[in-house]
């Protein structure tokens, strides 16, 4: 018995000596070469990075041939020359020099030549030189002024606003068929004939705010706009039947004079009506609509301003049935 058991104990440790080595050659073998893909097959889920195995999995030596920039524009160096042509019959020759194209002056349309020097220029100067003229617009605003200038023929709009303009003279527009505006706000306007503005067959604003007329001159038919507020203007200054014939005017503001009634009749193609801040008492029933006629609607005044008058528009209810909207003023 003693001899079997030594038997066995001395085989198991031979059987241990020679199992060393195996398992240590089977490791040899089973670590991959370098030459392998070392991330084919890499759970990066099961796998713990640490500073000693960084530079194990991340090899950025060939970092840029992973990508291709080829389809990048290539580089451009600033201040080199052109490339020369291939085609040498492109190039010209060394002893000829290449023709300057002569450089020709803008054109203009309906340029605006300088008027000639008159009795409304300031020291001899033409308007042109003394205001601003662009294209056939003419800025003459906060020039002191005492006068209309001469203005070009081809005058389209005219603006001398905050000047001290006296008076409008019937010849101050004389010929200027192409006139469309006239903006003299802010000036002292105490006067303008009768026949300052009647002959400008294509006038259609007409603003002379801030002034101080008391007649108001006659109009032409072309006439759109007519804005006369902030000036002395009374009932007597308006002549009878004076926007009767003006088919076209759209605007009237007339507020903040010293007007006793409305200026009736008014032309149906009235759009806005302004007359507040003046003295107006009453007004009749045909003042804005047809009393015989109850069908008639004016469907384009929309704008009546009657407040700051001493009138009661409710003691006329019948004024008003052909309008769209009841006129802004005092109902109680």
């Amino acid at each position: 018995m003693q001899t079997l058991a030594w038997v066995g104990i001395a085989s198991l440790c031979l059987g241990a000596t020679w199992a060393v080595p195996a398992k240590k050659e089977r490791r040899k073998v089973e670590k991959p070469k370098p030459d392998l893909v070392l991330y084919e097959n890499l759970d990066l889920d099961n796998y713990d990075v640490t500073l000693d195995s960084y530079g194990d999995i991340m090899d950025l030596n060939n970092y840029e041939e992973l990508y291709d920039y080829g389809d990048l524009a290539p580089k451009i160096e600033v201040g080199t020359l052109a490339p020369r042509p291939k085609d040498r019959g492109a190039l010209p020759e060394l002893g000829t020099a290449a023709a300057t194209p002569k450089l020709q002056p803008p054109a203009t349309t309906n340029p605006i030549h300088p008027a000639s020097p008159g009795p409304g220029t300031v020291q001899g100067l033409p308007s042109c030189l003394r205001c601003l003229c662009i294209r056939t617009s003419v800025y003459c605003d906060d020039t002191n002024l005492e006068h209309i200038p001469p203005l070009p023929p081809d005058t389209t709009y005219l603006y001398a606003r905050f000047n001290r303009i006296g008076a409008v003279r019937a010849g101050d527009f004389m010929g200027l068929k192409k006139l469309k505006r006239i903006d003299l706000t802010s000036n002292s306007i105490s006067w303008a004939d009768v026949d300052a503005f009647r002959f400008l067959p294509s006038l259609q604003e007409l603003i002379l705010p801030e002034n101080r007329l008391t007649v108001l001159p006659e109009l032409p038919r072309s006439i759109v706009r007519l804005d006369a507020r902030l000036n002395r203007i009374p009932s007597a200054g308006v002549r009878p039947e004076a926007f009767q014939d003006l088919t076209q005017l759209q605007f009237l503001h007339l507020s903040d004079n010293q007007l006793d009634y409305i200026p009736a009749p008014l032309p149906e193609s009235l759009r806005s009506l302004h007359l507040q801040n003046n003295n107006i008492q009453t007004m009749h029933e045909d003042t804005f609509c047809n009393s015989q006629d109850q069908s008639h609607i004016r469907r384009a005044l929309e704008d009546i301003r009657l407040d700051g008058n001493p009138i009661n528009l409710s003691l006329f209810p019948n004024a008003y049935f052909c309008l769209p909207r009841l006129p802004t003023g005092r109902f109680l």
